[in-house]
């Protein structure tokens, strides 16, 4: 059930966006076990007077690369598992696009129950392979 915004400079072409968010979808379905159909996601695409970030910060240069990986995702996995999907979306992108793993900012927000999700029809859907 991750939501998943995907925030970049329009610039990038067409191949290299889904290529992220194929990524993405990869990395949740490997290291946080989530469903293959599981795949929702926003490609915001921006201006470059609408992205701020430093050149630098806690010793790691950033470029006008720099993509914004916002992942909200249902609580319960581990400091493990995280630093496992934060590790396994930098080396995926950074392998398959032009996109330095210095420029992947990753957000990870966290819902405590899925009475926080509507997936249609107005309604609350109990997840069967969410625990």
């Amino acid at each position: 059930m991750p939501f998943v915004r995907i925030s970049l400079h329009k610039e990038l072409n067409e191949k290299v966006k889904n290529q992220i968010s194929l990524c993405v979808h990869q990395a949740l379905m490997q290291k946080f076990l989530i469903p293959e159909n599981d795949y929702f996601h926003i490609i915001e695409e921006l201006d470059a007077n609408q992205i701020k970030y430093p050149k630098e910060y806690l010793g790691i240069r950033h470029t006008d690369r720099i993509v914004f990986l916002q992942i909200i995702a249902g609580s319960g996995r581990t400091e493990n598992q995280k630093r496992e999907l934060y590790a396994e979306i930098g080396k995926s992108i950074s392998a398959t696009t032009e996109i330095s793993i210095n420029d992947i900012i990753i957000i990870l927000i966290e819902s405590d129950s899925y009475y926080n999700w509507s997936f249609g029809m107005g309604k609350i859907q109990k997840l069967t392979h969410i625990k």
